[in-house]
């Protein structure tokens, strides 16, 4: 009887946890918001609205973007590709609503002001965790981290990048390009036009460029962590979407089982170039140096990372630099071959500022004014970062609002940045002349995010995209492949889902 009683306790317990969490709870919120005239998708139970996002991004994969527009619809109107989810029901619940990922609810907004408010108030939003799979990716180093651990990582990580620092990087970044160019001659072998996949040469140049960076002469083994990061990008976003259950990371499956290795592999090879390059880091001024370097506090007190942090920051490193850099020339140069104008007018300015050789010395950067232009109206219609995502601390106001604690925040920056109640009737078109005045922007472009957390390595972004964009226009005139398919998608940053294919024409010199 004793067994019975007892069984039939434990089974009305789950049932009551199963119906408070996945119904009374949900239910609760949604009336919350409902009466803040917050709607959203219709929640199904356990996984939420989890597999109408993978579908609705499946079925946005299948339709390219006719390059020349439709029905008078711009290329670059590409936010229902990029974010098909918050396009489909911001068209539907308006430009902040909620949904549903599992049994937790996420506020999907474009508003600029919430975003910004969101992004600057650490106290009450700070970054969301990912689940125990997916954050082996980038999460263990500064961008998965809060609190006192994070400050302290984000000091020392702030001292690696600073503007003098990356100017005394420029060099090597012009080695590379150079080496690069010298390559597609070759392969031009005199004919008058050569095509190129750019997406894919670009990203190696993006990996020898921070190889470098971060360790001198490492170059190949550098290299070697970059292929398995990648390998690790495409694990991440297999289990991105999935709603994660409790104890699923201790399976071997065959993903999980790919995942372990991977991520053993990379710590193994940080490890050993940290110490190989132990002795010859004490007079080098690389990355990996800047990073194992102390901090001296407030109160004279130094502090450092130990070996493992300073391998969780060198794997960000290699994710986050070498994608927002790749994505962003890459984005940079489609741009460019699609619209000539500005090719013309940039080309002029590199020869006029450059000179014949087009490489530029770090204290000329700042003179390629519409060269930064051209950049920051690439990194506003394709950020590398789609959408930042933060979670709820405790209950709090948010514009308006009040948010609940365990609210997750969709904050779509690629919907602000194609706003045309925010950037004008041309939102959608590419026009770096809305740049001759970043100040009046500053408020409106977040292509690295805002706040306490803006990314510590935009400088090293901007440089490296103004050395590598000068060389290339300095030799070369661009336009786009007949092969080319105008894809924008998101795989974990924004990139194109077919590559980037682009016809190279020398220019007389």
């Amino acid at each position: 009887m004793f067994f019975i009683f007892h069984s039939l306790f434990l089974v009305s317990f789950l049932l009551f946890r199963f119906v408070h969490k996945s119904l009374w709870v949900p239910w609760k919120i949604q009336t919350h918001f409902k009466n803040q005239r917050v709607e959203g998708p219709l929640r199904r139970p356990i996984t939420g609205n989890s597999a109408e996002i993978s579908r609705m991004t499946a079925a946005a994969k299948s339709k390219p973007i006719p390059i020349h527009g439709a029905d008078g619809v711009s290329p670059h109107d590409c936010v229902h590709r990029m974010a098909p989810h918050y396009s489909a029901w911001s068209s539907v619940y308006g430009k902040t609503f909620l949904y549903w990922f599992g049994s937790t609810p996420v506020v999907a907004t474009s508003d600029p002001e919430l975003i910004r408010e969101a992004l600057t108030n650490g106290r009450s939003f700070d970054r969301i965790g990912h689940n125990p799979l997916a954050k082996l990716l980038y999460s263990q180093g500064l961008p998965g981290l809060r609190g006192d651990v994070w400050a302290l990582h984000r000091r020392i990580a702030i001292q690696a990048f600073t503007m003098e620092k990356v100017k005394r990087w420029v060099p090597e970044m012009v080695t590379s390009t150079r080496k690069m160019l010298e390559k597609w001659e070759a392969m031009r072998d005199g004919r008058e036009e050569l095509e190129v996949e750019v997406h894919g040469q670009i990203h190696n140049l993006a990996a020898d460029i921070l190889s470098r960076t971060a360790f001198g002469n490492s170059v190949e083994e550098g290299k070697r962590i970059f292929a398995l990061q990648e390998r690790m990008m495409r694990l991440f976003y297999l289990v991105r979407w999935s709603v994660y259950l409790p104890g699923f990371r201790f399976l071997p499956t065959k993903t999980n089982r790919e995942i372990w290795r991977v991520e053993k592999e990379i710590r193994h090879s940080v490890r050993k170039l940290i110490e190989k390059n132990r002795r010859a880091m004490e007079n080098s001024g690389n990355l990996l140096r800047a990073f194992m370097s102390p901090y001296t506090n407030q109160d004279g007190r130094e502090e450092r990372l130990d070996i493992e942090e300073v391998i969780d920051e060198c794997k960000t490193f290699y994710f986050a630099g070498k994608e927002t850099t790749g994505n962003l020339l890459t984005w940079a140069l489609v741009l460019l071959a699609m619209h000539p104008e500005w090719q013309i007018v940039a080309q002029e300015e590199v020869i006029r500022v450059c000179g014949d050789s087009g490489a530029p010395a770090a204290e000329i950067l700042h003179e390629l004014k519409t060269l930064g232009m051209i950049i920051n109206e690439t990194l506003r219609l394709y950020p590398p970062a789609v959408t930042l995502n933060r979670d709820t601390l405790r209950r709090s106001k948010l514009g308006n609002l009040d948010i609940p604690a365990g609210t997750q925040l969709y904050l779509s920056v690629i919907a602000m940045h194609h706003d045309t109640d925010v950037w004008g009737h041309d939102a959608n078109e590419f026009n770096p002349r809305r740049f001759e005045e970043p100040r009046k922007q500053s408020a409106l472009f977040m292509p690295f995010g805002s706040g306490p957390r803006i990314c510590v390595g935009q400088s090293l972004v901007m440089v490296q995209a103004k050395t590598v964009l000068a060389q290339i226009l300095r030799h070369y005139s661009l336009r786009l492949s007949p092969g080319y398919v105008h894809a924008p998608t998101l795989f974990v940053t924004s990139q194109p889902q077919h590559g980037a294919h682009i016809l190279f024409s020398r220019i007389s010199e």
